[in-house]
């Protein structure tokens, strides 16, 4: 039955429409894979000798399971935001003689093989071989290596848990955090010397292996636990429960004023306020708003004028970026039905580019405080937000012509990477790095005020010749309709 799934999860993986892209972003990974490999090797075979030098007095075998709290910490955090349940489209399963522990276990299983598991190992091995050299016990230092990939799973089935729970919050990211930070508040202060009575544990395990059976015991509850969870959501009805809630209907009747693109804006705009990813976009905006209290203050940045710009480009076009960039895969649920209806696909696009440059306008208006700064600072925001109208809109909906992933509306919005390809990042070069290229170039052979003015012309540019671009684009989509609504079919 596993051999089953495995080829049912390869069938599924190579017959997706975007294979390619998927193959090229996980060879990509697999470099990132590598390097961190690397890294957690240099590290592992390094630190008996760098904790000598820095704690020459301390035991280093003593000195590392000290620093095991911060890692169990970190670790947790990370998966948290990066590592997701290895699921697979069991629906069509369920109406097979298939019983439903057999899919779940294999689920369970699965995400026991992730590379966040077995990268510790690449550190915790090399370190307990130097240990061993070193004239450590080799019992000790065994059962050591093995309480220490235990936790290591305990964390990964411990995340899942944290996921169902939190996902039912609107801000899900926010338990994580604040449990973290509580729990290294209290280590910092010293309120409660978690990472000593931690350390003191696991050298007791290591001591006696009869104590191994406490963390084994812990990772069986948890496995368990998220059986449970998973059997009883894994039904075939369970996707027809509807969740009844009152709806806030808003007045739009203001969007009439812009005509035939009106129904469009009316779309997104309820996407935008009722669903929990779009809904980040908008959250987006406060926070981006402030981004340059970071920056502004401090007088180090006073003389890097192309920050300016980098600020400016972010704070007047973080709508622009969060949203824009995963146009049309917003509506992927219902895009066949949207292609369908006799509408122009020039209003559907139009009414995506007047809401970004609706938020740049906004955004700008409301930057303007950061005159405080300096005048310099809203000559670059300006300048930001005209290139940001005239370039950057059309670089956004022209990207989005490449989009092949469907998105979950309703799933988390925090770090959620879900619709995320290459296109998103390759698109980040000419929407961030090409404008401080040409900044700083105008900048250096003449002076600031020409540099913006470069900006600014380029987006004069892109906005005369509005018609012309939106026709361009416009046929481009047209061109890949069909491959979008096959690839918005599939889940994966």
């Amino acid at each position: 039955m596993i051999k089953h799934f495995l080829n049912l999860e390869w069938k599924q993986f190579t017959r997706s429409a975007s294979f390619g892209k998927s193959l090229g972003l996980k060879i990509l990974m697999g470099f990132f894979a590598l390097y961190f490999i690397l890294m957690f090797l240099a590290l592992g075979v390094g630190m008996f000798p760098m904790l000598k030098k820095i704690f020459p007095e301390r035991d280093p075998f003593v000195m590392f399971n000290s620093f095991i709290f911060y890692w169990i910490l970190g670790d947790l955090v990370i998966r948290f935001f990066f590592q997701k349940l290895p699921v697979m489209s069991v629906k069509p399963l369920l109406t097979l003689p298939i019983k439903r522990g057999k899919i779940v276990n294999f689920v369970l299983g699965k995400s026991a093989l992730s590379f966040f598991n077995f990268l510790p190992l690449f550190a915790i091995v090399p370190f307990g071989v130097t240990l061993i050299f070193n004239n450590y016990n080799v019992s000790v230092i065994l059962i050591w290596m093995l309480t220490i990939f235990s936790i290591t799973l305990i964390n990964n089935y411990l995340n899942f848990i944290i996921e169902s729970l939190s996902a039912k919050t609107e801000l899900s990211f926010l338990p994580i955090i604040g449990v973290s930070g509580c729990l290294f508040a209290l280590n910092h202060f010293e309120i409660i010397n978690i990472s000593e009575l931690l350390a003191a544990g696991i050298q007791a395990v290591a001591n006696n292996p009869l104590l191994l059976v406490v963390p084994i015991l812990i990772l069986i509850g948890l496995y368990l636990f998220n059986f449970k969870i998973l059997r009883d959501k894994l039904f075939l009805d369970s996707s027809l429960k509807t969740k009844t809630q009152e709806v806030n209907a808003s007045n739009l009747e203001w969007t009439k004023k812009f005509g035939d693109i009106a129904p469009f804006m009316q779309l997104d705009l309820k996407l935008l306020w009722r669903n929990k990813r779009p809904k980040s976009s908008v959250w987006m905006l406060f926070l981006g708003l402030f981004y340059g209290l970071v920056f502004y203050p401090n007088p180090t940045y006073q003389d890097k004028p192309f920050f300016f710009i980098i600020i400016g480009i972010f704070i007047t076009g973080i709508f622009l970026i969060n949203f824009g960039q995963f146009i049309p895969a917003w509506d992927s649920g219902y895009y066949k039905m949207l292609m369908s209806q006799n509408i122009k696909y020039k209003q559907y696009l139009k009414s995506k580019y007047t809401l970004m440059t609706l938020s740049v306008i906004i955004l700008f208006v409301l930057s303007i405080p950061y005159v405080y700064f300096g005048w310099k600072i809203l000559l670059a925001h300006f300048g930001a937000a005209i290139y940001n109208i005239g370039v950057n809109t059309y670089v956004i909906l022209y990207g989005g012509s490449f989009n092949r992933k469907k998105i979950n509306l309703n799933e988390k919005a925090a770090f959620n990477f879900q619709g995320t390809g290459a296109v998103q990042w390759i698109i980040g070069l000419p929407l961030i790095v090409f404008p401080i290229i040409i900044f700083s170039i105008f900048n250096y052979f003449f002076s600031f005020e020409i540099g913006v003015l470069a900006l600014i012309i380029l987006g004069l540019i892109g906005i005369v010749f509005h018609e012309k671009l939106m026709k361009f684009i416009t046929k481009k989509y047209l061109a890949s309709k069909y491959k979008m609504i096959a690839a918005f079919d599939q889940e994966n």
